[in-house]
């Protein structure tokens, strides 16, 4: 990772930041110099979750920025407008939003409950929605800010026992692209981010998703989250960006660093041609 000050002074805000590749992003936000919002639930230590907003805050402020802990449930309304507030309170404005934060639910459609399916939804489609549209007012009056959802590009393979997780990560990238039309010359962009493997996280380690050899650490996932937002808004919006081939893209080499396990080359879960942007036309 770079360490050049891009982004000094200005302001982001990173949901699911206590932990896992979020509070991989905020450190290395914090490492270019802007201030990070740590919005999550976390305000206690768990066995198998372990991170707050208050032992990232303090990760961050070691490193220079500032932080600002708040605790947000991405469900209720009041919380997420509250998080924007006191965001615009504290620091005056806000640059940058990554929609990290997610819900998972990996069963099939007839083992999938509506209550799951509704919370899968809730938080990552309806979550990131609200947070998005209370961020826009103040992102356009500066005439400039980027988001980012953690989202994949429409082109992926069908993969059975994710229906539900599927809609909704779906919906946020639908999102994305229907979102950059709007916001044509406002200075305000948004993209949609994805791994291209598996990436060491708590939800990796906890649901044991893969062989931990062939897992990635989350600093591929900052890098490229770094790469965009240091980007114009102009030259990237609406676009769905894959972690590696974006990287490529803008000229880095080396992968094997990112590798959990130096000796094994992580598998691709898709393949390498996929295009970085979908049309709503090209869906199904």
């Amino acid at each position: 990772m770079t360490n050049s000050q891009r982004l000094k002074g200005q302001v982001a805000i990173v949901t699911g930041a206590s932990r896992g590749i979020g509070r991989n992003v905020a450190l290395g936000l914090a490492r270019e110099g802007a201030n990070v919002v740590i919005a999550a639930k976390s305000t206690t230590q768990r066995e198998k979750l372990p991170g707050t907003i208050f032992s990232v805050a303090k990760e961050v402020e070691a490193i220079g920025p500032r932080a600002l802990p708040v605790k947000t449930d991405l469900r209720e309304e009041t919380e997420i407008n509250d998080l924007v507030d006191q965001t615009i309170d504290t620091f005056g404005r806000v640059d940058i939003l990554v929609n990290n934060a997610g819900a998972l639910w990996w069963q099939p459609m007839e083992n999938t409950p509506l209550k799951r399916f509704d919370l899968v939804m809730d938080v990552n489609v309806r979550g990131s929605f609200a947070l998005t549209q209370a961020c826009l007012p103040h992102m356009k009056t500066q005439k400039h800010g980027h988001i980012l959802v953690f989202s994949p590009p429409v082109h992926l393979p069908a993969l059975a026992g994710k229906v539900a997780y599927l809609i909704s990560k779906f919906g946020m990238t639908m999102m994305a692209h229907g979102l950059a039309e709007e916001l044509k010359g406002s200075g305000v962009a948004i993209n949609a981010l994805w791994p291209i493997t598996a990436i060491e996280s708590q939800a990796t380690i906890n649901y044991k998703i893969g062989n931990p050899k062939t897992w990635r650490k989350p600093e591929i996932v900052t890098d490229a989250t770094l790469e965009v937002v240091t980007t114009p808004p102009e030259e990237l919006s609406g676009r769905a960006l894959l972690d590696e081939e974006f990287l490529r893209e803008r000229g880095w080499t080396d992968f094997v660093k990112y590798r959990c396990d130096p000796d094994h080359e992580p598998p691709h879960m898709f393949a390498k041609d996929i295009p970085m942007r979908g049309n709503v036309t090209d869906v199904g």
